[in-house]
């Protein structure tokens, strides 16, 4: 602990540490406190602990190395904001020196690799908990609490879509975009993983997934400034079609796509035998927004149209990302039970991992789920 608050450490300073995370820890001055960021590029370290200054935070020191942020007794947790194929190993690091983890999603590239971490955590007694923070948002929340009592009836099927043309498209984007066009990422790990996680969350466990996918745009033209003349080849299916089976006859699909221009549809629905919720893409990052619901009447007057509904005030965050800390910080001082288990995300991870042998196969895949 410090003097304001519990000691967090950032582990990696790219592009989603500066424009979210950084910003997300100004509501959280007084119960946290950034003291330490590592970057395997000292200079993206300094921009982001010149930027938490300049949101009128204290400049946190700048480790010389990822040991030494691990070594820093000051640091409690540590959020790891690291590339996608790095998140294990540091999940792994970190656990190992005994520190809180939360890690940007994926949570690992394997399932075996994300249950090493989760079971290395239990033995240690430490959180590790992992993005998205959908079900940590205080929309989420009030959704699953509307759902559980009852109102939407038996929920049925929940259909979902995330899709653009990916971070070459990005113009406000940072980094270099090529990793997501990888084996490694894909729009699945990077998009999906939000319809997923709130399908699921909602939902419960998948049991069986089946899918179709393909590279259908091999060559992209970045358009990020500074980057301009920059192609990068499309390695990782840019269109996946998912389709989840929940038992007793409840359903889910999902369109995860980097090769979508724009699209109208919403980013989720979801449908139960008395009624529909629907949430667009517009408002999808700001959580405080209201959803449409759609109440069946069966009355002879048919009393059916839609409604917005806010939920309740809350003093929660509400954009999604910086969700995450927030609740991450809320669970270490022990103010709320964990929501975002990295057992979810490890099923979560389960699925698109199924989804990728689904469309090799051409058949549908068991997951590990019991029951």
């Amino acid at each position: 602990m410090t003097d304001g608050g519990i000691g967090i450490g950032f582990i990696g300073c790219g592009d989603v540490a500066l424009r979210t995370y950084a910003p997300g820890m100004a509501p959280l001055a007084g119960r946290a406190t950034t003291v330490a960021v590592y970057d395997a590029d000292p200079a993206r370290a300094d921009r982001l602990a010149d930027r938490l200054a300049e949101l009128g935070l204290p400049r946190p020191r700048i480790a010389p190395s990822l040991e030494a942020l691990l070594a820093d007794p000051q640091v409690v947790g540590v959020l790891n904001l690291t590339p996608a194929p790095f998140h294990h190993e540091v999940n792994v690091a970190g656990l190992e020196a005994g520190k809180h983890v939360f890690s940007e999603k994926p949570v690992a590239g394997t399932v075996a690799d994300a249950w090493t971490a989760i079971d290395l955590a239990r033995e240690r007694g430490l959180t590790f908990l992992c993005a998205p923070a959908v079900m940590a948002t205080n929309r989420f929340r009030w959704l699953k609490a509307q759902l559980d009592a009852g109102w939407l009836g038996r929920p049925t099927l929940a259909v979902g879509q995330y899709g653009n043309m990916g971070p070459a498209a990005w113009r406000d984007y940072k980094g270099d975009p090529a990793v997501f066009y990888g084996t490694s990422v894909g729009p699945a790990l990077d998009l999906g993983v939000y319809i997923l996680h709130a399908i699921t969350g909602l939902f419960g466990p998948a049991r069986r997934v089946s899918a179709f996918g393909g590279i259908t745009i091999p060559k992209r033209n970045v358009l990020i400034p500074g980057r301009e003349g920059q192609v990068v080849d499309v390695l990782a299916p840019d269109s996946l079609l998912i389709h989840l089976d929940f038992g007793e006859n409840r359903f889910a699909q999902i369109l995860s796509s980097f090769a979508t221009p724009r699209s109208k549809a919403p980013m989720l629905e979801l449908h139960g035998e008395l009624g529909t919720v629907s949430i667009s893409q517009e408002t999808w990052y700001d959580t405080d927004a209201p959803v449409d619901l759609w109440r069946r009447d069966e009355s002879p007057a048919g009393q059916e149209q839609w409604t917005p509904a806010v939920q309740p005030p809350s003093p929660r965050i509400g954009q999604l990302i910086q969700a995450g800390p927030e609740h991450f910080v809320a669970v270490l001082a022990g103010e709320e039970a964990p929501i975002l288990g990295a057992a979810h995300a490890a099923h979560v991870l389960e699925i698109i991992v199924a989804a990728g042998q689904s469309i090799e196969s051409g058949c549908a895949v068991e997951t590990n789920v019991v029951g």
